[in-house]
């Protein structure tokens, strides 16, 4: 993103060799998102994404050890195809305001494709928390570990469609 990082963000950037139009397709289409959403041994299952302002974003997170985690539907808050989506888990579909889940997060994830110049891509992912406490649980949580590997398998996965 362009934006500076506000003092409750966190951001990881990637380089990919797959076009914009690859990356895309991984980030809105369910059943390319459940093949990179999570570091792998986790998997990302059930997966709604309703592509429009207002629209459904939900997943079920599955571990390695039977663990599952289902904070419920969010919500998409914008889309620019090819370039970026944004969705939170703060509210729900219809930007209904959602109880904060026991143990959960709320944050608004943003995602941005650019065109690398050379028919790669430049991603970067987002995350916007409402305070410090917020933005360090999810660094704590492994933000950088997690979602770095899982856009490295986002990388990967592009250059196969």
């Amino acid at each position: 993103m362009d934006d500076p990082l506000g003092p409750h963000d966190l951001e990881i950037a990637r380089r990919f060799t797959a076009g914009r139009a690859a990356v895309w397709r991984c980030l809105t289409e369910p059943a390319l998102i459940g093949e990179w959403f999570c570091p792998r041994p986790w998997r990302a299952t059930d997966i709604i994404i309703e592509l429009v302002p207002g629209g459904r974003f939900s997943t079920i997170i599955r571990g390695p050890e039977g663990e599952v985690h289902d904070e419920g539907p969010g919500c998409v808050l914008d889309v620019a195809a090819p370039s970026r989506l944004v969705w939170t888990s703060a509210l729900g579909p219809g930007w209904r305001p959602l109880p904060a889940a026991p143990g959960g997060l709320a944050f608004t994830a943003v995602m941005t494709l650019r065109d690398a110049g050379d028919g790669g891509t430049l991603y970067a992912a987002r995350a916007l928390h409402a305070t410090a406490e917020a933005r360090q649980r999810h660094a704590a949580m492994g933000f950088a570990e997690g979602w770095g590997a899982a856009a490295d398998q986002l990388g990967t996965l592009a250059l196969t469609l």
